[in-house]
């Protein structure tokens, strides 16, 4: 075996370990050390990366050399490797953007959680990435749920527990019917690991026997993920969630908490019923269905908002309704694009959440748009990143947000049954993001008269005093920029690891 193999094991243990140490660390000792963490989980991933694509294939790593049943399985693929990779790319500028913002939000001896709880976090995400056995999927879920839980009301005032209390009810409600569905997914097959289920799943379906059952099951743990990574209805959660949680904190769960759920989801797909077992399934048309709902209503909802933070988290109900259309077409090219489109998002979620803390805070601290009106030339950074943000999400080309809707509007054309109302749904939902985003744009560039300039008590931030946050919106904007402009090499990476997932 190769070195490099241990990587994935390795960036899981470092990630968990250093949350441990930071808990009797100061809070600037936690800062450095989960910095330096993610920093070296990134790296990892990345030689990982050029390992699996010059290879050319994935492998598995048994935890402890010992095989099933008693033991448990790594699987690392281009896929797995390039998503840590991405994650922990995303999560270091989510933190960067918001440190300033964290001495505000969270008191000083409660700085060490808060790193205690992202390192928890990135750790459940990679163990998600990563594992091959879903049981041991649905524990880290369990502690990406209580991790998320911990970063929404550390704030500590009454709209964030209350916002931490329906995320935590809802979640675990979803939590309980995944647990449901893998309970039955064993009583069918006798196995936790992906591959061993699949084989006995595959025998199952040839052989005509308890079809209800495995569509049950198979139904449980779509729903259950589909509530957890608040598809339209299941959304009712988020706004408070992401609306009223520190700046860094919303980034980091619209960017990446319901882009592990999706991407287990997807592993589910491939590694344990298989592709083709459901496409045939009426899941998949359920979950089209409630994706198209979501690009409208989510929309719809957002153009009502009068909130900038809560205007950007209702678009995130719509954006992940594209992604459960694109599963919802039961095709390979479908499945591209939602892939796809959970790099776009998380890269340009978290980047319109860091400029919007930037835009409020030269606005008096207020978030309604009527108090923003010209904050973009109050902080030119943050005004200039919003509107980079904005363009990607209406789909203007150069950015990773036309990428996406290209690849959703040729996935559309390839399925004749369900091409009709996901094109007309993608051109509504493209009208609606137009509307609610560059109507926010247009405000944050009308100037305002000195008088209303002192009445507001307003003020104006340079570049020179926010150095960090300025380095963050710039990396923000090129990774954005990489998304739109290089997305065939992007995508090949995407169609390699997919196959090897098969």
């Amino acid at each position: 075996m190769d070195f490099v193999q241990n990587f994935p094991f390795f960036s899981i243990i470092l990630s968990m370990f250093s949350g441990i140490i930071s808990s009797i660390l100061p809070g600037k000792a936690a800062k450095w050390v989960n910095t330096i963490v993610i920093i070296t989980i990134g790296f990892l991933s990345f030689i990982l990366l050029g390992y699996t694509c010059v290879t050319g294939t994935s492998y598995t790593y048994m935890m402890g050399h010992f095989p099933a049943p008693w033991g448990n399985e790594i699987r690392a693929g281009v896929l797995e490797a390039g998503m840590a990779l991405f994650f922990c790319v995303i999560m270091l500028l989510s933190i960067f953007g918001g440190r300033k913002k964290l001495m505000d939000e969270v008191d000083i001896e409660k700085h060490n959680l808060y790193y205690i709880l992202v390192n928890l976090l990135l750790s459940s995400l990679l163990a998600l990435v990563y594992t091959n056995d879903i049981f041991t999927a649905y524990v880290f879920v369990e502690i990406n749920t209580i991790s998320a839980c911990g970063l929404i009301m550390i704030r500590q005032n009454g709209r964030t527990i209350e916002a931490a209390v329906r995320y935590m009810i809802m979640s675990l409600l979803g939590s309980g019917l995944l647990l449901m569905g893998i309970c039955m997914l064993y009583d069918l097959t006798g196995h936790l690991l992906m591959s061993n289920i699949k084989e006995t799943v595959s025998r199952i379906v040839a052989s005509g026997t308890y079809h209800e059952p495995l569509m049950m099951a198979i139904a449980f743990m779509s729903v259950g993920l589909a509530i957890k990574s608040a598809l339209f209805p299941f959304h009712a959660w988020l706004p408070d969630a992401y609306g009223y949680s520190t700046v860094s904190s919303a980034a980091i769960l619209s960017s990446l908490v319901s882009k592990g759920y999706i991407f287990l989801l997807i592993k589910i797909i491939y590694r344990v019923v298989g592709f083709d077992v459901f496409w045939n399934s009426k899941i998949i048309d359920v979950l089209f269905l409630f994706g198209i709902m979501g690009m409208i209503f989510g929309s719809v909802s957002a153009i009502r908002e009068n909130d900038i933070r809560r205007m950007i988290a209702f678009s995130s109900v719509a954006q992940i309704g594209y992604i459960y259309m694109g599963i919802g077409f039961g095709t390979y090219a479908g499945m591209e694009a939602s892939v796809f489109h959970i790099l776009s998002h998380a890269a340009t979620k978290s980047l319109l959440f860091i400029a919007a803390i930037g835009l409020t805070d030269v606005s008096n601290g207020s978030r309604k748009f009527i108090t923003l009106t010209g904050s973009g030339y109050r902080n030119k950074v943050a005004g200039i990143t919003f509107a980079v943000g904005s363009l990607s999400m209406v789909g203007v080309p150069l950015f990773s947000g036309f990428v996406s809707k290209l690849l959703f509007s040729q996935a559309a054309i390839l399925n004749h049954v369900k091409m009709l109302p996901a094109l007309i749904c993608l051109g509504i939902s493209t009208i609606l993001n137009a509307i609610y985003f560059m109507k926010t744009v247009i405000r944050i560039y009308t100037p305002i008269d000195e008088k209303t300039y002192e009445e507001t008590g307003c003020s104006i931030v340079k570049m020179k005093d926010q150095k960090l946050y300025t380095f963050t919106c710039i990396c923000f904007i090129i990774l954005n920029i990489i998304l739109g402009t290089c997305s065939q090499g992007i995508v090949e990476l995407i169609q390699s690891g997919l196959s090897m997932f098969s």
